[in-house]
């Protein structure tokens, strides 16, 4: 993806621009599956950790990925571009590949149309299936 795209993406999320958070994103947009932080540290090699971590904690908080918690670690992924900061609408199911450790949101499964208590505020909701993916799947047979 051009650089200009990237900073568009960027600034329509009100991110301010900087050469860490090109790199991040850059990578985002590079694949389909989740990413962790010491997934992005190898690949960023000369990036500093605590950059990085503060750079998808602001991805986070304005809304441009979201995280979900699978095998004791975060992993993030690229939201849309109806998420942002006050609301993240991950109403969808997520598969962990139990062969390749990747997980990918499965929009067209989706939660929306729950019909939550009223007298309850619900902040988020994470929908996980565990199973093999469709080219893991392949590979085996």
């Amino acid at each position: 993806m051009k650089l200009q795209e990237i900073e568009k993406i960027l600034e329509n999320k009100n991110i301010p621009i900087t050469p860490m958070r090109q790199l991040v994103l850059s990578e985002f947009l590079k694949t389909n599956h989740s990413i962790s932080l010491a997934e992005l540290e190898e690949t960023l090699e000369t990036a500093d950790r605590s950059t990085i971590y503060r750079t998808l904690k602001t991805f986070e908080k304005k809304g441009l990925i979201h995280s979900i918690q699978e095998n004791n670690t975060t992993q993030y992924l690229f939201c849309h571009d109806h998420c942002d900061e006050d609301n993240h609408h991950d109403y969808h199911l997520h598969f962990f590949c139990t062969e390749c450790k990747n997980t990918v949101c499965l929009e067209n499964i989706n939660f929306q149309n729950i019909d939550f208590p009223k007298d309850y505020l619900i902040k988020e909701l994470k929908f996980v299936a565990n199973g093999v993916c469709k080219t893991c799947l392949s590979t085996m047979q």
